[in-house]
This record gives structure tokens, sequence and C-alpha cells, in this order.
């Protein structure tokens, strides 16, 4: 039998990086029942022992940081200074969560006739189902705290983007975590992914990707009432009040934007400007868009790189036919390379389709709003509610609106989303449960209640 491939192409250069062995469903079942049968043993290691595990396997990351971010910069095109905070990520996750075997309390209840008890428990098997978008992070987000809560994890990257989730778990297994423990499975999301969800002994699935395929996943899990945690799409809101920093704001708001060329579910791709001071902010927004630096994403000072193939460039251009109104945009380099220019559109109406899809590239919205409860009202409309901003000097305005705003992660004067110690997860069709802070742990144990009799 044939083992399929795939070529993976520097999305920069559009030359061969590689090709890699894409993972059969009969493979997937094999290193599922390795995982299995691995997991008694891992889950009994002391927690102390695996902690220094997730310890050393951190230590190893950090020592590999220039490697990995190399090597993301010609799988996936992140300009390298997005790659090395990636890698980064990935180090400060494991470092985070080897603190966690040591500290999964149960609890002592007070009850009649006896003592009660609670333990935290791994559940097994879990496969972490990891995007081409940011495929070292995210990864991260979910294999660190399954591996310190003593659960077994198979990782399945993007067929995309697979080249640092393999050398991942080649440092793992140099740190000394069991091969079987933790197995990186490059493939399909029809087959790989597709198996996660339906075998009987993976536990519990983590998906990032799109809303439409996280429904597939879902349903697939509830079938077998499975967990499953799943970070998909958004369509986050900036919001800039009249009496915000408008030059602060305006200066930034590429950065929200256009960051990893706009492939980010956190993207703030809608922004929201009160229209007393709706024509000044433009002003301010167009030179820091036409200035933002699209460049060989291997230069330092590269702010963008390319998209991720041809046929996601074709799907980010068709949210700009002819006519289409676009208020002004920035340049790209010449030659090869599947680049797209950093664009702002001013749509007519709150429902056109580049204001209400997540069109997932360098393409943001400006749409004015009349006042506190308007912008609001535009900012939850909409199907998703993953992230957001806020733009005021007003602190009672900013808590009134973050409290009002349907989103799980917002941040005031800013762009922050992610902090690996506080949690991060959507509101909506942009998700279930939280990654990342001591919340995500939960997602990774059960809790055993034990009574004992007087």
């Amino acid at each position: 039998m044939t083992t399929a491939t795939v070529d993976l192409i520097n999305p920069a250069t559009e030359e061969l990086v590689g090709t890699v062995q894409l993972t059969s469903a009969e493979g997937t079942d094999a290193a599922v029942a390795r995982a299995h049968a691995a997991f008694p043993s891992w889950r009994d290691v002391a927690p102390g022992d695996r902690a220094r595990l997730l310890r050393r396997f951190a230590d190893l990351v950090d020592r590999d940081i220039e490697p990995l971010a190399e090597l993301e910069v010609r799988n996936s095109g992140h300009t390298v200074g997005n790659a090395r905070w990636e890698a980064g990520n990935v180090r400060d996750v494991l470092e985070y969560y080897a603190a966690a075997p040591e500290r999964l309390f149960g609890r002592q209840i007070p009850v009649p006739g006896g003592v009660n008890l609670t333990f935290k428990e791994p559940l097994g098997v879990v496969g972490v189902i990891a995007p081409w978008n940011f495929p070292m992070p995210i990864a991260g987000w979910g294999f660190a705290p399954a591996l310190a809560a003593g659960n077994t994890v198979l990782l399945k990257p993007a067929e995309l983007t697979p080249l640092t989730a393999l050398r991942l778990g080649e440092l793992a297994r140099e740190a000394g975590i069991p091969e079987d423990v933790f197995q990186v499975l490059p493939g399909k999301g029809t087959v790989v992914g597709q198996r996660f969800v339906e075998h009987p002994l993976v536990r519990k699935v983590v998906f990032t990707g799109s809303t439409e395929v996280g429904r597939t996943v879902l349903a697939g899990c509830a079938a077998q009432v499975k967990p499953a945690t799943l970070e998909l799409g958004g369509k986050s809101a900036n919001i800039v009040f009249a009496d915000a920093d408008l030059a602060t704001a305006a200066a930034s708001a590429p950065d929200g934007a256009f960051d990893n060329a706009g492939q980010d579910c956190c993207a703030r791709s809608r922004i929201l400007v009160q229209r007393t001071v709706f024509d000044r902010f433009l002003e301010l927004l167009e030179p820091a868009v036409t200035g933002f630096r699209v460049q060989d994403p291997t230069l330092s000072a590269a702010q963008m790189g390319p998209l991720i193939s041809a046929a996601h460039r074709e799907k980010v251009a068709s949210y700009l036919p002819d006519g289409a109104p676009v208020a002004f945009r920035g340049s790209t380099p010449e030659g090869a390379g599947w680049w797209f220019p950093p664009t702002v559109l001013l749509p007519t109406s709150p429902t056109d389709r580049a204001v209400v899809e997540e069109i997932f590239g360098p393409v943001l919205v400006v749409l004015p709003f009349e006042d506190e409860a308007d912008a609001v009202r535009l900012a939850n409309d909409s199907d998703y509610g993953l992230s957001g901003s806020i733009w005021t000097q007003n602190l009672g305005r900013a808590l009134r609106v973050a409290r009002a705003v349907q989103s799980g992660n917002l941040s005031v004067n800013s762009h922050s989303s992610v902090r690996y110690w506080t949690p991060f997860g959507g509101y909506k069709q942009s998700g279930l449960g939280r990654e990342l802070g001591p919340d995500a742990l939960d997602a990774f144990t059960e809790v055993k209640n034990v009574f004992i009799a007087h």
C-alpha cells in the first residue's frame, strides 16, 4: 500500500521545504492503542517526577528557540519575531504547567457519618488537533496541561504546518517523556482528527480551527458523550471612543488586525469608531496601514509575512471584488510568495459580508457608532465572541463596556488577548471551554468523590 505524503511549501518563496508522511486511520488507531497502554504508568509517575520531566522539556525548547523559530518561518511564513515569541510561549506554558502535578488538589468536604474526599484524576488519552495559523503555541496550550494532569497525548498538527510539532515531539523524547505518552501524528483532519473523535479510547478532544469544522467535532464527541474543548472563529471588535488617545489607538490598530497576516482568530478586524472622531481616526490610521512593513519574514524588521497558501489568498481576495469600498491599503513585495496587502474597507452596511464573516486575512472594516449603547450593540452583532479591545480614558466606561460586550477576552487601551497564566476562550460560536491559566487543568481531569464511613 502506498503511503500518503504531503509536500510543504514555503509561503514566502513558494519553494519546497520538505515532504512529510501522513498518518493513516490504521496508524492512528495503533497510536491510540499505544497511548492507552502507556496511560497507567504515566498516571502513576510521582507528581514531582512528572513536573521535572516537563521542566526539562521546557528547558530544551528554550535551548532550541532559534532553530524552532527558523523552522516555523520556512514552514508557515511567520515573521521571525513572531516565531521566536511562539517558541518562547511553548516554553513558558510548559514551565507554568510543570507546577501543576504537585498542586492537583482535591478537597475534604464536611459530611455526617464519615469523611468525604475528592480527587482530580486524569482522563486517559487526549487528542489535540492544532491549527496551521499558530502551530507551536496552540499545540502547547493543549498538550502541556494534559500531560501535567497525567494524561497521554496524541497531537495532530495541521497538514500544512507539521514541522515544529514533529520537532517538539523529538524534544519531549529527549527530555525523557516516554515515546507513547506524547505522540505527534501528522495527517489529514478527515483521517487522524476524525479517529480522535470516533475512537472510544480517546477520552477528550481539543480542537482549534473553524467554527464549521468545530460543529462537526462537537457532534461526533456528543455521540460518545466525550468532552471537547473548542477554540473556533472570531470577528473581534476594536471600539474607539471619542475620548481615547486617538493617535495611539490608530497607530496600534494594524498590529491588532494584521498580526500573522490577519490569520488570527483574535484579530480586531472590525474597528468601531465614535462618529464625532471618525474622520480624524481615519486620517491617523492611513499612515499606520500604508507604513506597515510587509517583508521577507526572515527579516527582524518585518511586521507581516505572506498568507499560508495560494488557495487561502484566493479566499481572502474574494472579500474584495471589483468596486469594494477600499479606503486605503499597504504594499507587498514583488515576486514569489502568497502576499496580500493590508487593506481597510469602509462598508456601507453592518450586514456586508466583509463585516459579518471571518476573513482570516489582513483586511479590516471601519464603521461609525453614535454612543456607548450603539457601540455595544454593534460589537455584539456577531455570531462570534472571542476577543476585542476598548479604547477610552474613562475607567467607568471601560468597565461598563467590557461587561456588556459578549466576548471571552477583552483588553482596554491595548490589543492583548493571550497570557499563559490567564484563561483564554470564547463566547457564542467562538468556542467552548477555556485554555491556559489555572482553569485549563480542570478540562483534563475528572473529579472523583470518595466517602469513608466512620
